[in-house]
């Protein structure tokens, strides 16, 4: 009797994690797949201004920074740069940019900001340079996936719109990393993209994300945030974003690229300093994360003692039940974002993040580096 007791107690321990994943795909992660753009009876031409901030990044500044600023826009635009102290070659470059491009704006920094840490001194510096309303930020080592990112961008903006979340991914390459790099931020983006789609927004990524100046200013930038070394985007976005106030673009010529990491010590460095912003995250973005990673965490361990101890037939058909949406709604956002590649190794990608989750759950508790570059 103990023996069937704790067998239906695995089974059921595995129905739930099956059933919560099978909640968020299909309440959550399914609008990101389905998504339809709205067509707008206007499309208004905002003046925008790119801020890129930049640290000893000559070689992606020669590398990216051209197709930022051959960008097809009918309407101003300026790309406003801020060399960060750079020892580098980057000043001269961006000279040698500048007599090409009139509406590149250089500001150079030669002072650290002692008591602000990471990248929210420069940017906050460039921000307030910039001449313009509209602010789409990116990153030196990203290049924009087509020449109408600035328009695809500034399109979702409308009359309360002060928010617009893009997505930036990563470079193809060949090689298992770089799977497993462009699957995690895939991951990530199909999570804030739903959740905003949702009327949930609770984040972005700096390598394509777009403001009003105005909200800046008018919540006195990072000063809330600024004794946390980074959070420059994501926290930001936490603390202003609401449903009402928040876009999102789903469109492959909107996308930002940047080359991935090439080792993996050079690449947990990089995620662990990423997620040590998620502990200020508000209380209900908590628990909607939380709850679902616990879900991924168990699904496949459950799954394998499941299939061992419980009645398997029935355990084959929950893992079905999951599998099978989990498949169609990857298959239709992996082709919305341009990462279709992936999908045929979305059940082995899926795996993988029980192993991710371990490798990253105590970033979660570490202390913040205050290194942003």
């Amino acid at each position: 009797m103990l023996m069937i007791d704790w067998r239906d107690l695995l089974f059921y321990a595995f129905s739930a994690a099956a059933l919560v994943q099978l909640f968020y795909y299909t309440c959550f992660f399914s609008r990101l797949a389905f998504f339809k753009k709205k067509e707008k009876p206007t499309q208004r031409q905002h003046p925008v201004s790119v801020v890129i901030c930049a640290r000893d990044e000559d070689e992606n500044l020669a590398r990216n920074l051209p197709g930022v600023l051959v960008q097809q826009y009918p309407s101003s635009k300026e790309v406003v740069v801020v060399n960060d102290n750079s020892v580098d070659d980057s000043k001269f470059i961006l000279q040698e940019l500048k007599r090409t491009f009139k509406n590149l704006q250089i500001v150079e920094l030669t002072q650290e900001a002692k008591l602000i840490a990471g990248k929210k001194y420069p940017l906050s510096i460039g921000i307030r340079e910039a001449n313009h309303e509209i602010l789409l930020l990116t990153d030196a080592d990203c290049v924009p996936s087509s020449e109408h990112w600035i328009q695809k961008m500034q399109e979702a903006y409308g009359e309360d719109t002060e928010i617009v979340l893009g997505y930036g991914g990563y470079h193809r390459r060949k090689g298992l990393l770089n799977k497993l790099i462009r699957f995690e931020t895939f991951h990530t983006a199909l999570q804030y993209l739903s959740y905003a789609l949702a009327g949930i927004p609770y984040m972005g990524v700096g390598r394509n994300l777009s403001y009003r100046k105005d909200l800046f200013l008018r919540n006195k930038g990072f000063s809330s945030i600024n004794h946390i070394p980074s959070g420059d985007d994501d926290l930001f976005v936490n603390k202003l974003a609401n449903k009402y106030n928040t876009a999102v673009v789903v469109d492959k010529e909107a996308i930002t690229r940047s080359i991935p990491k090439t080792t993996w010590g050079s690449w947990l460095n990089q995620k662990a300093r990423h997620y040590t912003t998620a502990k200020y995250y508000k209380p209900l973005h908590k628990f909607l994360l939380g709850l679902y990673f616990i879900s991924q965490f168990l699904f496949y361990p459950l799954l394998g003692l499941a299939l061992v101890y419980a009645n398997w037939q029935w355990v084959a058909g929950m893992a079905v039940l999951k599998l099978l949406p989990q498949a169609v709604i990857l298959y239709k956002a992996m082709n919305k974002l341009d990462e279709k590649d992936l999908w045929p190794w979305f059940i082995f990608l899926d795996m993988w993040m029980f192993f991710y989750y371990l490798l990253f759950f105590p970033a979660l508790w570490r202390r913040p580096t205050k290194n942003w570059n």
